[in-house]
């Protein structure tokens, strides 16, 4: 009996795929708009499919939706692929110091076990009691609101609280922004990440020929997170000194990575440590907050959804004075809300990998140094992955959820904490931080509204997260605690 194996289909080159028309020199460059560019991005590939192309000037991508092959190229880091060398490039203009966020290869390696090891959930358990005082405090500061009557600027405060939050973590240091409304660090900070997307997108270097004023205020705030830094340091080293034991038991990660760093032949430096410190603020403070507000926003137009969170959080947590690691483990709806929240309104909306070698994905040639542009709101807004997909369903994310309403594992397709070597370290913290937050809201106030400015929805803004722009809420005291549902309270299925 003879048997053949039917050859391998050719692989099709980037230059075969479908692609938006562009003119020449720039591209498509002129048909996007900077803080829209995920949505831009989205919309040609609803029209082209899994796999086209875009030029934006001088660079070329293969961009991809579908969420197995840019899973398989995310698990394939950091040999195969890597962020693009211009974002570090463009790191290192601004006076960043390397860590592990754009660290690559060995030095990724090298850095990863310190972070991951100072993230592990036993090292966040260990901090709680230090959220749990950051989390009064943002009550305090609502509560205050709400008394005179004010709005609250929902992103501001967010990103106050998860400044706080992750300071005490990473470094042990009490900043408290909550109870300032001072110049802060957070200020600097809010500056970092608009300026590194600006430019790693802008079509000309202008700042290495002329420095415009908010090159020089960059400059400035750049200048000031790295004196506070040096002192963070300074101050860890002391303790460390004084204390030997924490050179073995480190209370936070500062301690952890300044061990690493005197370690001998550990390749690590104070610059490496500083870098993370930066990494840890920055990535900390923009993604949980951002989450928080549209997932505040989510809730307030979605009320089966809201009650049922409230619900739980008065049966499970109704005292924001005394919350425990278990009960916020025992926030299942509540968590429920925070990934149906992502899957609808990632802070990360798309990634840009370079490859590292000649590779494929999928059915396509993708040669060393080819940008692969990744759409990861694609799929999990679809309706081959998620029934009635724009709706805000937290159910699909319980175990109990009706297969009709899961046909795929929503935690397949959508990724907001990524996947493979380089998934978030922080993802642990994010939620706990997410979970705390929302119980101290729910146990404590009603939300009378969530809006902008215009009353219209918020728009999507890109600056390296996705952010709702002008979102401010106002809230009024919970009257009583509201009426516990059964456990298997039919799930809402309202539109987000």
């Amino acid at each position: 009996m003879n048997t053949t194996t039917a050859p391998a289909p050719a692989l099709r080159r980037i230059a075969d795929l479908p692609a938006p028309p562009g003119l020449p020199l720039i591209g498509n460059a002129h048909q996007i708009t900077l803080r829209h560019i995920h949505q831009d991005v989205e919309r040609w590939a609803r029209e082209y499919g899994p796999f086209f192309s875009v030029r934006l000037g001088k660079m070329r991508a293969l961009v991809v939706t579908d969420h197995e092959v840019i899973a398989h190229a995310l698990k394939d880091r950091p040999d195969g692929f890597r962020r693009t060398i211009r974002t570090s490039q463009v790191g290192q203009e601004m006076g960043l110091k390397p860590g592990v966020f754009g660290a690559e290869g060995q030095a990724w390696r090298d850095q990863r076990r310190m972070v991951m090891a100072s993230f592990a959930p036993g090292h966040v358990r260990a901090y709680f009691p230090s959220l749990q005082r950051v989390v009064q405090r943002l009550h305090a500061r609502w509560h205050k609101a709400m008394e005179a009557g004010n709005a609250i600027p929902l992103q501001e405060d967010l990103m106050r609280y998860t400044v706080d939050g992750v300071a005490g973590l990473a470094f042990g240091q009490d900043i408290n922004t909550l109870e300032s409304d001072e110049e802060v660090i957070q200020q600097h900070l809010d500056k970092i990440f608009p300026a590194l997307f600006r430019r790693i997108f802008s079509r000309f270097p202008y700042w290495r020929y002329v420095r415009l004023p908010r090159d020089r205020a960059l400059d400035r705030s750049v200048a000031a997170i790295h004196v506070a830094i040096a002192g963070f340091i300074a101050q860890a080293r002391a303790r460390m000194a004084a204390q030997p034991a924490l050179r073995t038991q480190p209370s936070n990660l500062l301690e952890g990575m300044i061990a690493a760093a005197d370690e001998g032949g550990s390749g690590l430096t104070d610059e490496h440590v500083a870098g993370n410190v930066i990494t840890m603020l920055l990535a900390g403070e923009d993604t949980t907050a951002n989450t928080l507000a549209w997932m505040i926003w989510l809730l307030h137009r979605n009320p089966d959804a809201l009650r049922l969170a409230t619900e739980e959080v008065q049966r499970v947590a109704p005292d924001p004075r005394a919350f425990t690691p278990e009960q916020m483990a025992s926030l299942d709806y509540l968590e429920a809300c925070a990934s149906e929240t992502m899957r609808l309104k990632p802070v990360a909306p798309f990634l840009v990998l370079e490859a590292l070698q000649d590779t494929a994905l999928g059915d396509v040639q993708v040669p060393k140094g080819t940008f692969v542009w990744c759409v990861l709101r694609h799929d999990s807004v679809s309706e081959r992955h998620f029934p009635d997909p724009l709706a805000f369903n937290p159910s699909r994310w319980l175990a109990h959820a009706d297969p009709a309403l899961t046909p795929t594992s929503p935690k397949r397709v959508a990724m907001p904490f990524g996947a493979g070597p380089r998934v978030c370290p922080g993802r642990y913290l994010a939620l706990l931080e997410i979970k705390m937050a929302m119980a101290m809201l729910l146990s404590s106030f009603e939300i009378d509204e969530v809006r902008t400015l215009d009353g219209r929805e918020p728009a999507e803004k890109m600056a390296f997260a996705m952010a709702p722009v002008g979102l401010q809420m106002r809230l009024k005291p919970r009257a009583q605690p509201v009426t516990t549902a059964a456990p298997d309270v039919p799930s809402p299925r309202a539109t987000a």
